[in-house]
């Protein structure tokens, strides 16, 4: 007789908590080949894409106004360089839309990183603090929102994305610089936007999910729990393969060692 346990589904799934880093950092090295590099006595994980032009930092921050994770993308031929940052509570999930969006074959037409937005229901938000620009979305529920950020000059500068509840402090924030390519914000945007219900165990459910979002427990089989992130990396190896081979890239620039804010 197969064994069970219990889980908790949480909507929206921005107010999940952040999950199991190996949710991301697992897939990137099984099935798309990137390496680690650290030092064994420091918090920290690192790591780089085959071509050296992408890298992935997990530094545990004692500080929760500061991010976790941070996403760097040298540049690359028309490409300028860009990076995104995560903060702790982030859901997995979330960043993993990322990197699997990163280490597959750019799409031929443009994106709208919006539309995943739109398709959703989110709208335009109702007050400006003169720090962003009238591009930004809400959530319907009013729990999310999108920030375009611009400069003194009135140029876009990037994004921040936002999971708060009424007048407490952020749950968690991204920062998206604005060279960051319109597919893979396309990506995040959409994950932010999934109205999929993520899992945590019950003992792992943020108190404001279940004050302010949708919670609800299933029995699964200790199987499926097991073999979950297994079946995403077999899954994520068989695209990769599927995929064309890219050219050889250019010689790389290091990563921008500054922090888009």
């Amino acid at each position: 007789m197969t064994e069970s346990i219990e889980q908790t589904l949480i909507s929206p799934g921005y107010l999940a908590g952040s999950g199991d880093p190996a949710w991301v950092t697992v897939p990137l090295r099984r099935a798309s080949g990137w390496s680690t590099a650290g030092d064994p006595l420091v918090p920290r994980v690192i790591l780089t894409s085959p071509d050296q032009l992408a890298q992935l930092r997990i530094a545990p921050d004692p500080d929760p106004a500061q991010p976790w994770w941070t996403l760097r993308h040298a540049h690359h031929g028309d490409q300028r360089a860009w990076e995104i940052t995560f903060d702790a509570q982030t859901p997995v999930e979330i960043i993993a839309a990322v990197t699997d969006t990163l280490t597959a074959p750019p799409p031929t037409a443009p994106v709208d990183p919006y539309g995943p937005l739109r398709a959703a229901g989110w709208h335009a938000p109702r007050h400006q603090d003169g720090l962003t620009s009238p591009k930004g979305m809400s959530s319907p529920n009013g729990l999310a929102r999108v920030d375009r950020i611009v400069d003194e000059s009135g140029r876009s500068a990037g994004w921040i994305v936002e999971t708060s509840v009424h007048h407490l402090p952020a749950i968690w924030r991204t920062y998206v610089d604005g060279n960051t390519p319109s597919h893979v914000v396309s990506a995040l945007f959409g994950a932010l936007a999934d109205t999929t219900p993520l899992v945590r165990h019950p003992h792992r459910v943020p108190p404001l999910a279940v004050t302010h979002g949708s919670t609800s427990t299933r029995q699964v089989s200790t199987d499926s729990v097991a073999f979950a992130l297994r079946n995403r990396i077999s899954a994520l190896a068989q695209r990769n393969s599927a995929s064309p081979p890219s050219a050889p890239p250019a010689p790389p620039h290091a990563p921008t060692p500054h922090r888009t804010r």
